[in-house]
C-alpha cells in the first residue's frame, strides 16, 4: 500500500516560462484548489495556526533540496527487453522458494515485503515523486524559487529528458521472478504519478517549470493514458473487483482531466457507482475482498481512501458518488462508518493485521467525508488521529 479537483488556471506567456496569474488557485487533483490559494494566503500572512506545519514543511523540503535526481536507468536489475527507460519493479510479497535450489517460481506471503523491491524502480519512483511534490507545495506556499527548481529537475530527470527517461508503460512492474515479466497490478505503482501532476500544478508560476516542459509532460501522461486502456497489464487492472479497481480509477480519472479529457473522466466516475461502490461495499459497511487480506484493516482503510478521492474528483464533474447507494444501503458512508470505530480504538480489529496499522492513512478519508457530509464526526475523528503531530497539520487543503 502507498500512503496520501480541479479548475482552470489561466496564464500569462513570459519568454518561455509559464507565469501563473497570483490570485487564480492551482491546478491540483487532489485538493480542493482554492482551499489550497487560501492555505497560501495564510502561510503568507504567517498565520499562527499555519506556522507549526509550514516549519515542518520547509524541513522536508530542504531535505529533499539534496536528494536526486532519479532516474529508471539507476536500477540495478536490466529490464527484460534490455531498455534501460523500461519500469521494473518486484511483486512486494513474493518470496524466494524455499524449496528449490535456484528460489524459483517465488512464493506469495501476503503482507510481508521482501526486501528485494528496492533494488529496482519502485523505491525511487516513490521518492522522486514524494519529494518533488514536498519541494512544489513549499514553493507554492513560500515562494522560494529554490524549490520549484528542484523540483522541476527531479520532474524532467524521471519523465522528460530522452537520456533518463520513464518510458510511459508499466508493462513490467510488480513482475514475479520465475513467473511472468509484469503483472496488471503493477499499475497501482504509477499512482506515485499523482503527486506529480498536482506537483506541476503547484510550481506553474515558478520560472523553473517551462512551456516546453508542461507540453512535453502532458505529451507523456497522454500516452500513459492510452497504454492504461489498451494494453492487457492496464484491462487487467480495470478489471479488479478490490481496491487495485479504485486505484485504477483515481489515476486515470485525473490523468484524463490533466490531459483535458474531462468527458471521459465523467463517465469512468459515473461507472464507479456500480462496478466500485455497489461491487465492493456491502450493505453493512464492510469490504469482503479486503477483509481476506493479512493485513484487513490496513486495506480497508486503502481502499476507502481510494473512494473518496474519486468521490472528489467527482464532484466538479458533476458525479456525486458521496451519496450514491444501492437500495440495500451500499455506498462510500457505510463503508466509513463500518472502520471507523476500529480506527478510533471503540472496537477490537478481531480479523487479521499482521503488520502495525499506520492511523494516519485514515485521516484524509475522514476529513473528505467531514466535508462531504457536513458531519462534525468525521473531523473530530480526523483530528483525534492527527493529535499533535505538525507533519499532519499541514496536509493537503480539502476545502
Amino acid at each position: 500500500m502507498r500512503r496520501i479537483i480541479f479548475i482552470s488556471i489561466s496564464a500569462l506567456l513570459l519568454s518561455t516560462t509559464l507565469l501563473a496569474v497570483a490570485d487564480d488557485p492551482p491546478k491540483v487533483y487532489q485538493s480542493d484548489p482554492h482551499a489550497m490559494a487560501a492555505e497560501r494566503e495564510r502561510a503568507m500572512g504567517k498565520d499562527p495556526a499555519s506556522v507549526a506545519g509550514l516549519s515542518h514543511l520547509k524541513e522536508e523540503a530542504d531535505k529533499a533540496l539534496k536528494s536526486g535526481p532519479y532516474s529508471v536507468t539507476q536500477k540495478k536489475h536490466p529490464s527484460p527487453t534490455g531498455d534501460p527507460h523500461d519500469y521494473i519493479s518486484l511483486a512486494p510479497y513474493f518470496w524466494p522458494n524455499p524449496d528449490t535450489k535456484d528460489g524459483l517460481p517465488y512464493v506469495r506471503h501476503d503482507g510481508r515485503r521482501n526486501p528485494e523491491i528496492r533494488e529496482y524502480d519502485a523505491s525511487n519512483f516513490s521518492t522522486m515523486s514524494g519529494h518533488a511534490y514536498t519541494l512544489a507545495l513549499a514553493f507554492y506556499l513560500t515562494g522560494n524559487e529554490a524549490y520549484a527548481d528542484h523540483a522541476a529537475l527531479l520532474l524532467r530527470t524521471w519523465l522528460i529528458d530522452p537520456a533518463t527517461r520513464m518510458n510511459p508503460n508499466l508493462e513490467h512492474a510488480q513482475l514475479v521472478k520465475g513467473v511472468n515479466d509484469g503483472r496488471g497490478t503493477g499499475v497501482l505503482e504509477a499512482d506515485r504519478l499523482l503527486n506529480v501532476v498536482d506537483a506541476v500544478g503547484l510550481i506553474r508560476g515558478s520560472k523553473s517549470w517551462t512551456i516546453a516542459d508542461d507540453d512535453a509532460l502532458r505529451g507523456w501522461f497522454r500516452q500513459f493514458v492510452q497504454w492504461m486502456r489498451q494494453s492487457k497489464r492496464g484491462r487487467d487492472e480495470a478489471a479488479a473487483k478490490n481496491n487495485h479497481g479504485v486505484w485504477y480509477d483515481v489515476q486515470l480519472v485525473t490523468y484524463l482531466r490533466f490531459i483535458g479529457d474531462d468527458a471521459t473522466a465523467r463517465k469512468v466516475i459515473e461507472e464507479a457507482k456500480t462496478q466500485r461502490i455497489a461491487s465492493q461495499i456491502q450493505p453493512d459497511g464492510s469490504m469482503p475482498l479486503e477483509l481476506a487480506r493479512t493485513n484487513s484493516l490496513g486495506y480497508t482503510v486503502f481502499n476507502l481512501a481510494a473512494m473518496t478521492q474519486l468521490a472528489d474528483l467527482g464532484v466538479p464533474l458533476g458525479v456525486d458518488l458521496w451519496n450514491f447507494k444501492t437500495p440495500d444501503g451500499r455506498g462510500i458512508r457505510a463503508a466509513i462508518d463500518y472502520v471507523l470505530p476500529y480506527v478510533l480504538g471503540q472496537k477490537k480489529w478481531e480479523k487479521q493485521q499482521i503488520t502495525q496499522f499506520s492511523d494516519a492513512s485514515v485521516i484524509d478519508p475522514l476529513r473528505r467525508a467531514a466535508i462531504a457530509y457536513h458531519d462534525p464526526k468525521y473531523a473530530e475523528a480526523a483530528k483525534k488521529v492527527a493529535g499533535e503531530n505538525p507533519a499532519e497539520q499541514l496536509r493537503r487543503p480539502l476545502k
